[in-house]
């Protein structure tokens, strides 16, 4: 089953007044729809467009798996293991909550900051467990990074025009365009756009200009006891 949620179709947040825009692919904070409240192991995609100065006050997480991509810009990040890493497009950021973390993330450059959080949940014998970080540096792309303390892959691709890809076949698969447009199934999507794809078996996708997707490959959902 394909189903596609179009950029203009997620729940705008943020503070604008504070340098902040966020649009929201699933229910969180205070927009609320029972009927979308994840996808796979997936229960967040953010995209979050910081001002120069802008950012998020200290604040915690637990028991999630934080995965960061930035489009354009930079990204600064600190948290209460010690950590301090400026995040830059093409690295891909991972911060295992664990039984607890506090961090900031913040635009502390110079040039309008663009970058995508997705949430997923552990599995049921990763909750709790002490904090973890990890930055990838320049992932290639084509490499799959599989996400510790879950039974999810994220695919980076990069594609030229006219160039496929692809789809993993799994049970779940949450395909986002970051830039450029793309045909699957005959459907067309651009920047914001994703698919949602339940039993994916035999898809691949087109770039119809150049283009950059991220896909997760997902083999369970949420189990919370």
């Amino acid at each position: 089953m394909l189903q596609l949620r179009r950029a203009d179709e997620r729940y705008r947040g943020g503070d604008p007044g504070a340098g902040i825009e966020t649009w929201h692919a699933f229910s969180f904070s205070g927009f609320y729809d029972p009927g979308n409240t994840g996808f796979g192991l997936l229960v967040a995609c953010n995209e979050e467009r910081l001002a120069p100065g802008a950012g998020f006050a200290e604040h915690p997480h637990r028991d999630l798996e934080i995965v960061t991509w930035v489009v354009e810009g930079e990204l600064t990040h600190e948290d209460s293991t010690g950590q301090r890493t400026v995040i830059r497009p093409g690295d891909v950021q991972r911060l295992s909550a664990g039984t607890g973390v506090r961090h900031t993330e913040r635009n502390a450059g110079d040039e309008p900051l663009c970058f995508l959080q997705m949430w997923l949940a552990p599995g049921t014998e990763a909750f709790g467990g002490e904090p973890e970080y990890e930055v990838v540096r320049g992932i290639a792309d084509g490499t799959p990074y599989a996400l510790p303390r879950t039974e999810a892959v994220l695919h980076i691709r990069r594609l030229g025009a006219g160039e496929r890809t692809a789809v993993p076949d799994a049970p779940w698969v949450h395909l986002q365009v970051v830039r450029g447009t793309v045909r699957l199934d005959g459907e067309p999507l651009g920047a914001g756009d994703t698919a949602r794809i339940t039993g994916a078996e035999g898809l691949a996708t087109t770039a119809q200009t150049p283009a950059e997707l991220l896909l997760w490959e997902m083999h369970s959902e949420p189990h919370y006891g």
